[in-house]
């Protein structure tokens, strides 16, 4: 008894073994020229079995239910083909030969000044208005991004807008800014003269600073970076300001600043006046300049805006370029022998090697007395 459900049981179990290993094979060719489509797609509409052709175009699709199938293979380049078949007990076997296609799609364009969070693969920081206004002062804009992670400025020979900005090691030349989307770096070889932008920080809204190459589609030079300041009128709350700055060696810098803020969620316009003065940390590192900024935006629609920029910085101001460590005992004659620095300069330092000078730090080797007498 038991020997005949022994056998009855497999009787039945041996048509579903059987039809648990149907399969559907066959080969993609290109229909040109019959060569074979290794990587091809090929799957069963309305399920998720399929596999891809192999190096000589051939595939096995294992495991097929009993039933009617629509088979498809695509392949990048050629037309898709759809063919019925019918699965049975016995091996399916199913070819397809496709022809070339040409693709067709829309534009690409990829334009972007600004980096957004989890949005742009570009590290960046950004520099809102309320910083500017509690700690930049009245130091150029490169002195404020220092706590900016991968930037070094300084001020390099002392005199008004003479700043020099460094990011993750590259110097300007190779930093990109921008001021509104607008290159601003020289042409001939890539330097920022802030001096140029004096008072900008007044009327910034914002700043970007992004490290490596940004995401501006301009041809600039942004190995090092791209540092993108931002005077949108629109983002200014509406306001009347007079700032008054008052600082060592007679300095002073007097602001006024108007902004509407965005009226009727149409137009804004904002303005700044600066006048700055003073003496210098240095002899003749003397600032007398002026500057002015206008910026008006208008919306036309949600997708579209109009922005007209004015802006001037006309100015007289003094350098020192030569770093002081170059020339050590042109300040300190006694300090540079203790350390055993000889005379540096022979030009610069017109004095006997036992004459001892101590013009200090505040000695300008740029600047000299003009005078008159008989010949």
């Amino acid at each position: 008894m038991r020997k005949h459900l022994l056998a009855l049981t497999f009787g039945f179990l041996l048509p579903v073994f059987a039809f648990a290993q149907v399969t559907v094979s066959g080969k993609v060719t290109d229909k040109a020229d019959g060569s074979p489509l290794p990587g091809a797609n090929i799957s069963l509409e309305g399920t998720t079995i399929g596999n891809s052709s192999s190096l000589d175009g051939t595939f096995t699709i294992r495991n097929v239910r009993p039933g009617t199938y629509k088979v498809k293979a695509t392949f990048l380049g050629f037309r898709e083909q759809s063919k019925e078949i019918t699965v049975g007990r016995t091996a399916v076997t199913v070819s397809f030969e496709l022809e070339e296609a040409y693709l067709e799609s829309a534009g690409l364009e990829i334009s972007a000044d600004r980096a957004r969070e989890r949005e742009t693969p570009v590290a960046f920081s950004d520099v809102p208005k309320i910083v500017l206004e509690q700690q930049l002062a009245s130091r150029d804009i490169p002195l404020l991004l220092n706590q900016t992670p991968g930037i070094y400025a300084t001020n390099s020979g002392g005199g008004s807008g003479d700043s020099r900005i460094n990011m993750r090691g590259f110097d300007q030349r190779n930093i990109s800014v921008m001021i509104n989307g607008v290159p601003v770096n020289d042409m001939e070889n890539g330097w920022v003269y802030w001096s140029n932008w004096d008072g900008l920080g007044d009327v910034t809204s914002n700043i970007q600073v992004q490290r490596g190459l940004g995401a501006s589609n301009l041809a600039s030079p942004s190995f090092g970076g791209t540092i993108n300041i931002l005077t949108d009128a629109a983002q200014n709350e509406k306001k009347a300001s007079l700032k008054q700055e008052v600082g060592s060696d007679n300095f002073r810098k007097t602001t006024f600043a108007i902004n509407t803020g965005l009226v009727n969620n149409k137009w804004a316009f904002s303005t700044a006046l600066v006048r700055k003065t003073g003496d210098g940390a240095a002899k003749y590192l003397y600032t007398d300049a002026y500057a002015y900024f206008g910026t008006f935006a208008y919306n036309i629609n949600s997708r579209n805006r109009v922005d007209l920029f004015v802006v001037g910085a006309p100015q007289a101001h003094g350098q020192r370029t030569s770093r002081a460590n170059d020339y050590t005992s042109n300040f300190d004659s006694t300090y540079a022998r203790s350390l055993g620095i000889q005379r540096n300069h022979p030009v610069l330092f017109r004095t006997n090697e036992t004459t001892n000078l101590s013009r200090g730090l505040e000695w300008n080797q740029h600047w000299s007395t003009i005078g008159t007498g008989a010949n």
